[in-house]
């Protein structure tokens, strides 16, 4: 008697499986994380261009049209930085490292994602912000992972002028233009980027310096880093109040901005009391303030998107 041949799913499931580990290591070299946090500057400035809520297409196309720029520009970093990845065990699982995409592999990926996303923004949002963009990509991949990151101990001060990038382009995705209110908060996250990344290098500091990465915990005490913490932090606080009279921001704006400014520079002052009195790494607890500056980003630019849509001017307008 003839039996009926049951059909397997093994080779099926064995090929999903392939292909989802495929696709979950091309969408790790973009860094969705990072990603993230540019994307919460982005959408608040939009809202602050338009004095109101922009065109829901407008917003998506360049909530997509970001995520493929910087998706191309970690790609690049992701690239370049396979060795210094390899000897530092939080990014030792990083696909170029485990061989989960090749070298080649990354390399067209990355300028595919750069081609359509400088095109994306051109066709569906304009011009100024595909040219924005960009340069984001250039700023990234070329100023900061290849000439900066390996040889001053200021990389990430002016390596981090890309990841302000987002501000000018959604303030150009609006308007068509780069405005003064936007130019200031490029500048508070230029200023806040320090503060936010130096704390975080202290905490590896040993895989930064063993993979001979110059950042200023490496190079300096901890009572030095956390000086400059503490300057830059009051200067990207000076410059988040200098957008209240630019952009005619009122008290919702105010009172969020100096709330969350009151706690960040709380804790940069604590970081340098405790570093002036030689307390210990596990003491100083540096990721407090690493971080609470992604909490603070997030308040004041979420602030930024409802000042205008909950405006009460201030006294005298």
């Amino acid at each position: 008697m003839a039996t009926t041949p049951v059909s397997t799913p093994t080779r099926t499931t064995a090929g999903q499986r392939s292909w989802a580990r495929t696709v979950g290591a091309y969408v790790a070299l973009t860094k969705p994380r990072i990603i993230e946090l540019l994307l919460v500057t982005t959408v608040p400035v939009m809202f602050l261009a338009q004095r109101g809520v922009p065109e829901v297409w407008l917003v998506l196309a360049t909530l997509i049209g970001g995520s493929l720029s910087a998706g191309a520009a970690n790609t690049f970093n992701c690239v370049y930085d396979r060795d210094i990845d390899a000897v530092m065990h939080r990014t030792s699982n990083r696909p170029l490292v485990t061989g989960a995409v090749t070298v080649r592999a990354a390399l067209i990926f990355g300028a595919v994602l750069t081609v359509v996303s400088t095109v994306w923004f051109a066709v569906f949002v304009n011009g100024a912000s595909a040219a924005l963009s960009f340069a984001a990509i250039l700023m990234y991949a070329v100023g900061y992972t290849i000439l900066l990151k390996r040889r001053t101990e200021s990389n990430i001060v002016w390596g981090g002028a890309a990841g302000c990038m987002p501000t000018l382009i959604g303030w150009s995705a609006v308007t068509g233009t780069v405005g003064w209110p936007a130019v200031v908060l490029f500048l508070v996250i230029f200023f806040w980027t320090p503060p936010h990344y130096w704390p975080l290098s202290m905490a590896f500091k040993d895989e930064y310096a063993s993979a001979h990465v110059p950042m200023l915990p490496v190079e300096h005490d901890p009572t030095y880093v956390a000086r400059r913490i503490v300057g830059y932090s009051w200067v990207m606080v000076v410059m988040s109040l200098v957008l209240v009279p630019v952009a005619s921001m009122g008290w919702v704006y105010l009172g969020g901005a100096v709330l969350a400014a009151a706690v960040f520079l709380f804790e940069a002052h604590r970081l340098l009391r405790l570093a002036k009195l030689g307390a210990s790494e596990k003491q100083l607890k540096p990721m407090r303030l690493f971080h609470y500056s992604i909490t603070y980003v997030t308040v004041v630019f979420l602030a930024v998107a409802l000042d205008p849509l909950l405006y009460a001017p201030l006294p005298g307008r």
